[in-house]
């Protein structure tokens, strides 16, 4: 496995430094060996749906070592993190449906589902499908911004309400204020949902994510994650108490009719937890080299995911382009992920760089650093950037002023942020 980390591109060792690996769990030899013994015992299966004959043991000892990982009663896996974050907005939705008399929830009946304008597209097009079915109506706040939650919440006369977020966002590298959002939840008495994709492994003392971090795990209702990032291996899963297990379990179309996780793939996700537990040098690497990065380039760093803003897009590609030659992959970002005239570099530091990689990107990235400050001027972007959704409508809240409410979850693709386009 010498020098796996590396991609070999024009016959040269390129360090890749897109690819969200954080601790690089992905080449370590216990991973690769259960995964090897797995597939020698069971093959590439199993051939059909968790509910049918896909369910394991393997699968029983991954979901319960996710499940304390994350400080919840139980977990359950889903074939990718995009189809977990479904499972769980189609099904929140479904809740309307279920308690209606004749199966078809009145206006008044609907969940609220209430959104951080940048939050991952998995998450929007799970509201999409609930709003699609008439069973949930999605309102958009602005990035991070509680007092627009608040007043969203507080002119809301649905009595059921959800609040989702990214813990992490992968896009600008900035944490969700999950300390805010608890407050607002002991408020408002809504259920709070995270995505922490790329928190799991990376942060909080034991590895278990941003609501580890900001230590507010109890408070968190469902945490949905990833195995294919930290983790390094493939999968997603749902964190949450027995009673929302059973019940996404039981209406998630996207878990009850997809097949389930090989099981190569779940033994070496479970090898990947116990070594993550046990090799701690490996986290410790992660916020080094984001310690570094910050020092060597003057910017404020706050996670491995580092966004350099170029805004034109072939001012991007050529960035990435020039990188590349001078030996890093890092990948140019552009529309839809995000919006038009805010493309981007996205760095991943992870814990196979060395300090010496660090310092050579630091110094390969510095007419790129100018570079995004002035597009962030230019655009009126901060960075991470923050702003309203685009076709809001308007509401009044308790005190008569005028806030904006609902956003076109369809619309929502990352297009906050661009004040010229308001």
């Amino acid at each position: 496995m010498k020098n796996s980390r590396r991609l070999i591109v024009w016959g040269r060792g390129i360090d890749p430094l897109w690819r969200l690996r954080f601790q690089s769990l992905l080449f370590s030899i216990g991973c690769l060996t259960f995964a090897a013994q797995a597939a020698q015992e069971h093959g590439m299966g199993p051939r059909g749906s968790a509910l049918i004959c896909g369910y394991t043991y393997h699968h029983r000892l991954l979901e319960s070592a996710l499940a304390e990982l994350k400080k919840k009663e139980d977990s359950l896996l889903c074939p990718t993190g995009f189809a977990a974050n479904m499972v769980v907005m189609t099904s929140l939705g479904n809740i309307s449906s279920l308690l209606s008399l004749n199966g078809r929830p009145t206006t008044d009946e609907r969940v609220a589902i209430f959104s951080d304008a940048l939050n991952h597209a998995s998450i929007i097009d799970g509201i999409r499908l609930s709003e699609r079915q008439r069973e949930a109506e999605s309102f958009v706040y602005k990035h991070c911004d509680m007092t627009h939650l608040d007043q969203l919440l507080s002119c809301c006369k649905l009595k059921k309400k959800v609040v989702v977020s990214d813990s992490l966002f992968s896009m600008d590298g900035d944490f969700a204020p999950l300390v805010e959002l608890v407050e607002l939840r002991k408020k408002h008495g809504f259920l709070l949902v995270i995505d922490d994709a790329h928190g799991t492994l990376v942060c909080g003392n034991d590895g278990g994510g941003v609501a580890e971090k900001f230590n507010v795990e109890r408070d968190i209702d469902i945490c949905i994650g990833t195995l294919s990032k930290a983790v390094g291996c493939q999968g997603g899963f749902i964190a949450a108490s027995k009673k929302w297990k059973q019940l996404i379990q039981s209406t998630g179309r996207a878990f009850i009719f997809s097949t389930s996780l090989p099981v190569p793939a779940v033994a070496a996700a479970h090898a990947s937890l116990r070594v993550a537990r046990e090799e701690k040098w490996r986290q410790r690497a992660v916020w080094q080299r984001v310690k570094e990065f910050s020092v060597a380039t003057g910017l404020d760093v706050s996670s491995p995911i580092i966004p350099l803003v170029i805004g034109d897009e072939e001012k991007a590609l050529q960035a990435s382009k020039q990188l590349l030659e001078a030996g890093f992959h890092v990948s140019a970002i552009r529309p839809p992920t995000v919006p038009a005239n805010s493309c981007r570099l996205r760095i991943t530091l992870s814990a196979a760089h060395t300090a010496a990689d660090v310092k050579a990107l630091a110094i390969a990235v510095a007419p790129w650093i100018s570079s995004t400050n002035s597009a962030l001027k230019s655009y009126g972007l901060s960075m991470p950037y923050s702003g309203r959704a685009r076709d809001s409508k308007l509401c009044k809240d308790e005190g008569g002023a005028v806030v904006s409410s609902k956003g076109s979850i369809s619309r929502q693709l990352h297009l906050s942020g661009i004040k010229s386009k308001l």
